[in-house]
Parts: structure tokens; sequence; C-alpha cells
């Protein structure tokens, strides 16, 4: 990611707080500062395995060998939660070997917050809703396996209650425009080839959630909403053919607000402008005490047949997630089963004179037509078992396993105070797609273990925020081949200013 994409938006930070409550909350803007500075060393037997790279934010290679240093300063604007003008803000740097890029700035942005509003300018690392972020194998929409896109963001990170003194009605969500920064990084790559891909590529993301329910005074609640995003505009290079333009007008980014348009290839067939996908998301929660357990789903959609469940419920994510009352054997557990086999069926027709019927189908779920699909940087923005274009090692950017079923349990505990672990293991039986010549179903069996140990003394030594993070993975199936890996974290987190 390059500063150049970014630098512009930060600008505008300056001159977006009123001038009546600047004053304060830059003053404050100096106090709660903390640092992060972390090296990582991974050598694998083939390649990298798949839990040593997903839902990392993009900072992972799949390199047999790789590595990464990484400095970090924040300031969370929560920090000043009485106040109602809060600041806050992050620099994250980190130089790699054996990365797609040598050097990048993974994080760079302004927190500008009004009572329950937040205008975030930059890009950022923006967490999974309504799923585990630490055991789950990720969200399918807006995910958290590609590297943080920079945006100009306005969210309601907390729920706001819209139901008087009972709280039993709240709203959250956000919508954002951005810049994808991977145009170097595709001609890159791809260079030599006759793939395509796109520079210059706008990103346009919206969620919105409802939480009914209110866990003080009854201990059932739900939360459900949609998130949506879409990829527009920018210049589409094709070895074939002449670039095509796609419009970055005013008018476009109204347009994608509601999904509606159509790209400059349509023709009489017009769908809708750029690359548009999304998940309607839902999640009931019971909250006992000391523990919980919650039931969730992820309908993921490419189009409006599925947008609108014309082809019912076929495929998607089913989750169960519990937190165990407090013991040194396992704190939580997920399962997850996804299903994307179906796709709306094989067989796409738009109507015609001859056959007037339309058949919404052959989805091909993270592809699309003129842009590289739902990837940055190589990686899949939502959920990593879709199988992110790096893995292939083919110099195409398109994804080859869309139809799959699989299973995933995780596992976390923390059987000392200083020590925490997480186990995670999927099975995968991958289809391909519904173009693909493959003759048989291809499988991936995935397993991570990872301990982190954050002693806060060594005998006279002082080892507080030091923590230590040793990882093994390992994949076997004819999907990504048999991959097996070690990884090795060092990270010192501290305060700079109080």
């Amino acid at each position: 990611m390059q500063i150049k994409h970014i630098g512009a938006m930060l600008a505008i930070a300056a001159a977006t707080l009123p001038q009546v409550s600047a004053q304060n909350a830059l003053q404050r803007a100096g106090q709660h500062v903390t640092y992060t500075a972390e090296a990582q060393a991974s050598y694998s037997h083939n390649k990298t395995p798949l839990w040593l790279t997903a839902n990392k934010y993009g900072m992972s290679s799949v390199d047999t060998k790789n590595g990464y240093l990484r400095m970090a300063i924040e300031r969370q604007a929560d920090a000043d939660s009485a106040c109602h003008w809060r600041f806050g803000y992050g620099a994250d740097i980190a130089v790699g070997a054996h990365y797609p890029s040598s050097g990048f700035v993974q994080q760079l942005y302004a927190d500008i917050d009004c009572r329950l509003a937040r205008l975030t300018i930059g890009a950022k690392q923006h967490p999974m809703q309504l799923k585990d972020n630490e055991l789950s194998s990720g969200s399918q929409t807006l995910g958290i396996n590609a590297h943080p896109v920079p945006a100009v963001r306005l969210s309601l990170p907390r729920y706001w209650n819209i139901s008087g003194r009972g709280n039993w009605l709240g709203i959250r969500g956000h919508i954002s425009y951005g810049l994808m920064t991977d145009d170097d990084f595709m001609q890159d790559y791809l260079r030599g080839t006759k793939n395509r891909y796109a520079t210059r590529v706008l990103l346009h993301t919206k969620a919105f959630y409802l939480r009914a329910g209110n866990a003080q005074k009854f201990p059932i609640t739900y939360e459900g909403g949609l998130e949506w995003a879409t990829q527009f505009g920018g210049t589409i290079y094709n070895a074939r053919q002449t670039p095509i333009k796609a419009g970055h007008h005013l008018k476009d980014f109204f347009t994608v607000l509601y999904g509606g348009g159509a790209d400059v290839t349509d023709g009489v067939y017009s769908n809708a402008l750029g690359n548009t996908l999304g998940s309607w998301v839902y999640r009931l929660n019971y909250h006992g005490h000391g523990w919980g357990v919650s039931l969730y789903y992820d309908h993921y959609f490419e189009d409006h047949s599925q947008m609108f469940y014309n082809y019912g419920w076929r495929d998607g994510m089913w989750g169960l997630e519990a937190h165990l009352p407090k013991n040194r054997i396992l704190g939580k557990f997920v399962y997850e089963y996804i299903k994307t086999t179906d796709q709306s069926g094989p067989i796409y027709h738009d109507h015609t004179p001859e056959i007037p019927d339309q058949v919404s189908g052959s989805d091909n779920y993270y592809n699309h037509g003129l842009y590289t699909g739902w990837q940055h940087w190589g990686m899949a923005i939502g959920n990593p078992l879709y199988v992110s274009p790096l893995y292939k090692g083919t110099r195409n950017l398109s994804f080859i396993g869309t139809r799959f079923k699989a299973h995933h349990l995780g596992f976390s505990g923390d059987p000392l105070p200083c020590l925490h672990y997480r186990i995670m293991i999927t099975h995968e039986r991958n289809l391909g797609n519904c173009n693909s010549d493959w003759t048989e179903a291809r499988t991936l069996n995935s397993l991570l273990f990872e301990a982190a140990w954050s002693p806060l003394r060594l005998g006279r030594i002082n080892t507080s925020g030091w923590t230590a993070k040793l990882a093994f993975g390992l994949d076997r199936g004819s999907l990504i081949g048999h991959n097996t890996g070690a990884q090795l974290t060092i990270t010192k987190n501290g305060l700079i200013t109080k």
C-alpha cells in the first residue's frame, strides 16, 4: 500500500472538526498513545499453510520463507469515552521479506468521533461483525483476510438505542468509499500474461445492523443486517482488446448506493454497475451467567436473485459459537458449516426474443466479467476458504475454487494467566467453478495450533508487554497441495504517553 494513495485523505481530517471543539480534542490527542513493535518469521515446506496466512489483514505471504518487521503507533478515540468529541489516529508501517511488496503502509488513519458517529479517513483494519475474529473461518463479504483499503468511512461503531429507556432496539453500520491500492502489484504479477486486471478501482462498502433485545434484562438477543460492497470505476486491461474505461463520475457514486446502473460492456442486458456482492447476516444470542452461546447465518449473494432469496437458502454459512464458564481448558468454541455449491444453478441465460425466460444461474462467486474479483493484493477480501488467487501460483487473479462444502472447528483457552492457545481444524471438499474442467472434487484438510506466551516477569526481568507466539500449520489434500510450516511472532506493546 502506498502513501500517495492515502496522504491526501488524512489532510481532510484537520479541517473536519468544528472549530469550537477542535482545540480540546487536539489537546487530548497526545494522551494515551501506544506503540507496537513486531517481528515475524515463517518457514514452510512447499507453500505457507492456509491458517498461517489467513485472516491477518493481508499481513502474510505464501512463499516458503517469509517474514516482516512492523512498527505502529496508535491512539484509540475511545480513550476519551466521556467526551462528545474524540480524536484517534494510527500509523502502521512494515517491511517484508518474500512478500508481494517489500515495504508497505498497513494502516494510516484518523478517527473523528462525535457522540456515537465516527468519521474515519485513511486505511484502517476493521474487525468482522457478528462473528468471532479469532476462531471463525471468516465473513463471506467483509472479511479480515486482505490489506485494508484507504477510504472515507462514516459509521456508527456502537449500537444507537432507538427505543427509549428500555434500550430494546439499536442500530449501527457504516458507509464508505475507498481506492484499492494493488495496481503495481497486479501489473508485476501478471506481466507477460494475457490475464485481465484493472487499475485505480474504487471500492464502496456499506452495512446496516439491527439489534433486538437487552441482555441486561432478558437473556436472548437478536442481531441481523446487510453487508454490501461494490468495486467500480477504473481502467480494465485485457491483452486481447483496448483498455476499457469505467467511470469515476459523481453519478456513479450515487448509483452504487442502491446497486443500480450497468457496466459499459453490458449492452442490452444490463445488470448492475461494477462488481456488486454482499451478505445477509443473522445472529441469535443467549447470554447466561458467565457463559453464552450464539447461532448465526451468513447468506452470500452476487446478484438480485440471490439477494432477494429467489433461490432459497441452498448456499450459506451456518455457525455455532459458545463462550464457556471460566476454566483452564476451553474458553471459546466455534463450529461453522459453509456450502457454496449451488450458486443458483449451473445455467445462465438472458431473455431473448426466441427464449423469453431468464435463468439467473452460474453466479460464479467472487469472480466478475471485468474486474479481477473479490481480492486485494491477491488475497480474498472475504472468506479465505474460497482459496485466494496467490495460492494458485499461476499468475492469474481469478478464483478457481468457489463451489465447495466445508466444516470448520475453532477452540481457544487460557491454561495459565500468561498462556493463550487456539486450535483450528478445517475440512473442505471443492468442486471448482461451474465452468471448470475438474474431473473430480479436490480436498483440503487444514490444521492450526498456536500458543501465545505473555509473561509479566522472567526472574528479575520485567517482561510486561512482551508476547512470543509460536504457530504450527499444515495442509493436506489436492486443493492447494501438501504444506507444512511454523511461524514465530515476537511482539512488544507499550504506552508512549499516559
